[in-house]
């Protein structure tokens, strides 16, 4: 139910943004010819730059859904959340003579992980006592009811409401639900915030990324986790390049060999590098081996396809250009083919940096004393879901910071890519 209503929320601010940043575009830009309009945006991929108030919005939208869903004090706006205070239901209970009474139960509902005090129910006229309970919010708690009643006692309703074993009833603040052996469930309104042990606010992320960057965690410090992990995937990735560039060259320029290895890289290119995690602890251990070579698997049918496209993509009327001017084989290898190719190679990079940095977090699962993945793994096993999400968040500043970084040397050094 939350997970639908956080969609719809989403979704209806993503088109509140839209229209509103469209129509105040429109009344700041002067009216443009259609014609040009057309031709220079629609349908031209070259043309498609990303919005940046889009992208500024959209990191709000996504934050203040988080903060309204989770009760977070840094935004202004929240969500219904779970019922806390003190509640009360009344119900029916009938003796084995057929006499009925009623008494009352309080109900104290607290934040969990506080301690509160049970209330004394004061005593009343007649079998049926009251009776109280104190049940942390998102919980429910097993009211005996008519253990003060008497043996013979059972209930039979709930404010008025008739009640047999599995029927629920509503109450105020909550439910009430009677078990087979006539006992009360009483389970408080839960809302519409999500429990903390599902999703922290993120004021607790934040406080838990200040503990681990000052204090560490699991014996080193946070620091230590993202260098390892980076170091991880720096070294396959070299490694898959080293490999597969050169057997991309081979491939795009040598039918032969082309198709001596063509079979494998296809084979190879959709098994996902988590299904090969068992075969490499058998063949390499789980150490630090194990974890590069299936970072360098990960890495290595992609630079390959990657280069065999870049070299098969060069136009050839370059290649007949520079042999009319009497170039060698080898000149139009590293004058034509390499420099046309270099855009392809780059684009295969970002892609395998990106496996690699995700693969990453599987092959820390296996006997690794630190790293990111580590950090994630050790948190989720005593539930600390704040350390997850923390790691989680920085697994992803730290993919798109070495996309970007990327991006700036894909600028740098291939600076012809798009010319003809």
């Amino acid at each position: 139910m939350t997970g639908l209503v956080v969609l719809f929320v989403y979704v209806a601010l993503f088109l509140l943004a839209y229209f509103g940043v469209r129509y105040i575009v429109s009344r700041r830009q002067q009216a443009q010819d259609f014609t040009s309009l057309k031709t220079v945006t629609f349908g031209d991929e070259s043309a498609i730059r990303p919005d940046r108030a889009a992208s500024i919005i959209s990191i709000i939208v996504v934050f203040l859904i988080w903060g309204a869903f989770t009760g977070s004090k840094l935004v202004p706006i929240h969500v219904p959340g779970p019922f806390i205070g003190e509640t009360q239901f009344t119900y029916t209970a009938t003796d084995g003579s057929g006499n009925t009474g009623d008494a009352t139960v309080t109900v104290i509902v607290h934040d969990p992980g506080e301690d509160v005090e049970e209330p004394v129910p004061l005593a009343r006229d007649g079998f049926a006592q009251d009776d109280a309970a104190t049940v942390g919010a998102w919980r429910s708690v097993l009211i005996k009811a008519t253990r003060n009643d008497g043996d013979d006692a059972n209930v039979t309703a709930i404010d008025g409401k008739p009640i047999a074993p599995g029927q629920t009833v509503d109450v105020a603040d909550g439910q009430v639900t009677m078990t087979s052996k006539g006992s009360l469930n009483f389970q408080p309104d839960k809302g519409l915030q999500m429990e903390p042990i599902w999703m922290p606010s993120p004021e607790a992320v934040v406080k838990r990324f200040g503990e681990i960057a000052s204090e560490g965690y699991q014996n080193f410090t946070l620091w230590e986790h993202l260098g390892s992990s980076l170091l991880r995937v720096i070294g396959g990735f070299v490694l898959g390049s080293l490999v597969g560039i050169p057997l991309g060259y081979a491939m795009g320029l040598s039918s032969w060999v082309r198709g001596w290895f063509d079979p494998i890289v296809e084979f190879m290119r959709p098994v996902p590098p988590l299904a090969l995690i068992p075969l490499v602890i058998i063949w390499f251990g789980i150490w630090e081996t194990g974890k590069i070579v299936l970072l360098f698997l990960a890495a290595l049918w992609i630079m390959t396809i990657a280069a065999r496209a870049g070299v098969s993509g060069v136009n050839i009327t370059k290649v007949h250009a520079a042999y009319s001017l009497g170039a060698s084989k080898a000149q139009i290898l590293w004058h034509v083919i390499v420099p046309n190719s270099l855009p392809e190679i780059f684009t295969g990079a970002r892609v395998a940096m990106g496996v690699c940095w995700g693969t990453v977090v599987a092959a820390e699962l296996v006997a690794a004393q630190k790293g990111a993945g580590m950090m994630i793994i050790a948190a989720s096993k005593f539930q600390l879901t704040d350390i997850v999400l923390m790691g989680i968040i920085l697994i992803g500043i730290v993919g798109y910071s070495i996309d970007i970084l990327m991006r700036m040397a894909e600028r740098v050094l291939v600076p012809w890519k798009g010319r003809s």
